[in-house]
């Protein structure tokens, strides 16, 4: 008992060391989390040596893999930029007057938020929603707040997303899979938390034009802009390479040479690389900018990927000094005897996490952290949905301590208040109907493995669970009792 008092306090305290020194103290994150790394190895026994060694390969370890993918994104998101190509999504949709205008920020969001940061999204498609909204006299917040709301939604749940990414590769999660839940519930969260909820507030929202000191903001010329089919076969791409190989590792058998084709361009460093080249085409040279200026912009985006390399590496070595200490494991047996299904577990405590850090991205691998040593324990529960649901449950409680309640509050000209009662509780809504719509994926996951379980040949069986070998075995025996043959046949049968 004492021990687990331990553990628990060891990790409390840790958090709330993350918080006080980001939020109170003014510390980077990058920094932050590297303090609550040693404070929690120092405080589970370990070596110094022991506790830089694990930090060491805690960096190395996750930015091994995700540095080369957001790299490869920040120069795909750079051309959407350059290009004006996000505005090209958004001046197409206004042409479908089937839709209205909260419904086509929500798409234009979901669209190019695949390949844009979260902040530099909002920066980017703002005065979309200021053009909008000077023609139909519409209230700023209207616009905005579904905008920033898919926009955070999908930086969530969606990889290549850094974080989404991350958490989907500490979890062990499908990629493929994860891009197609992530987007259905993202765009469900987005329809409730912004268009649906403003709507029922109806004349209770207050009306906001643009303010004065964003008057010079405007949405570039047409003729400048590149057509809409380079523009969505170039945000599309990756994403689809990376479902064809989650297709491939479905539907195909391993080791053939199409299957390993496929396997390739499929991984997500491959599917962005080929993407950035075909960006630089569709968008760049045939738009005649020449190598020597797409150089340029390559190097302008680069600089702005420091700040969530060095984040995400530092959430590396908390994860791996949670791990090396002991303490994950110790973690995972008192949380599995907690009356709470992981799922839940996973979206409170990213929830709680990004309202105490203002960091999705710091909750989300700190919620990863947290929840990962518990999944063995639950075989019937997929990486995939707790990779959602940590998503989920980032994408709520945007408040003061995040940058992205700031922005919101400065370009919709709203007070305090006003930025609290509607886009705060709009990113609240959005993480409680994400957390809902997790729950039909998870029952279409459990549905899919009992009819795959259901068609397995025993051999596959007796390769991945060991007590079905060791039933076969035991039937096989001359001195098996009869009453016994006929349960082992029954386990064989159920399984």
């Amino acid at each position: 008992m004492e021990s687990q008092i331990w553990v628990v306090s060891t990790l409390l305290i840790s958090i709330v060391l993350i918080v006080l020194t980001i939020v109170k103290l003014k510390f980077h994150p990058f920094l932050a989390l590297l303090l609550a790394s040693f404070f929690v190895g120092a405080m589970m026994g370990m070596g110094p040596l022991e506790m830089v060694n694990a930090i060491e390969s805690g960096i190395g370890g996750t930015l091994g893999f995700l540095a080369a993918v957001i790299g490869l994104g920040t120069i795909l998101g750079k051309m959407m930029e350059v290009s004006g190509a996000a505005e090209r999504i958004g001046l197409t949709l206004q042409r479908c007057r089937w839709l209205s205008a909260d419904v086509i920020m929500v798409l234009v969001g979901l669209i190019c938020g695949i390949t844009l940061f979260v902040e530099v999204g909002v920066v980017l498609l703002i005065p979309l929603a200021f053009s909008i909204a000077k023609k139909t006299n519409t209230s700023l917040l209207k616009l905005a707040i579904p905008l920033c709301t898919a926009l955070m939604a999908v930086h969530c749940v969606v990889p290549p997303h850094p974080a989404a990414l991350f958490v989907a590769n500490k979890l062990g999660a499908d990629i493929g899979t994860v891009i197609v839940y992530g987007l259905l519930v993202g765009l469900i969260a987005s329809l409730v938390g912004g268009p649906l909820f403003l709507r029922l507030l109806g004349n209770r929202l207050p009306f906001k034009p643009m303010p004065a000191e964003f008057s010079d903001l405007d949405v570039r010329e047409e003729s400048t802009l590149p057509s809409l089919g380079a523009t969505l076969f170039t945000v599309l791409l990756p994403i689809g390479l990376m479902l064809v190989k989650t297709v491939a590792e479905l539907n195909m058998a391993k080791g053939g040479t199409l299957y390993t084709v496929l396997e390739f361009i499929g991984n997500p460093i491959t599917a962005m690389f080929i993407a950035v080249f075909v960006a630089y085409y569709m968008l760049g040279i045939r738009r005649q900018m020449g190598m020597g200026v797409l150089l340029t912009h390559t190097e302008n985006g680069f600089g702005s990927i420091a700040n969530i390399l060095l984040i995400i590496g530092a959430g590396g070595a908390f994860n791996a000094i949670l791990k090396s200490s002991g303490l994950a494991d110790s973690l995972a047996v008192i949380l599995s005897n907690l009356d709470m299904h992981p799922i839940l577990l996973a979206w409170l405590v990213a929830l709680i996490l990004h309202a105490a850090v203002g960091s999705a991205t710091v909750a989300m691998m700190g919620a990863t952290a947290i929840v990962a040593p518990m999944l063995p324990l639950y075989p019937g529960v997929s990486p995939e949905i707790i990779a959602i649901a940590i998503g989920s449950g980032a994408i709520g409680c945007t408040i003061v301590t995040d940058s992205l309640f700031w922005l919101v509050k400065q370009y919709c000209g709203a007070s305090l208040s006003e930025t609290f009662k509607y886009y705060t509780t709009a990113t609240f809504i959005a993480s409680l109907l994400a957390l809902a719509a997790t729950l039909p994926a998870f029952f279409h996951y459990l549905s899919a493995k009992r009819r795959m379980m259901k068609h397995a040949d025993l051999t596959t069986l007796t390769a991945t669970f060991p007590l079905v070998q060791d039933l076969i075995a035991l039937k096989e025996t001359t001195w098996f009792n009869p009453a016994t043959t006929t349960l082992a046949e029954g386990c064989l049968t159920s399984v």
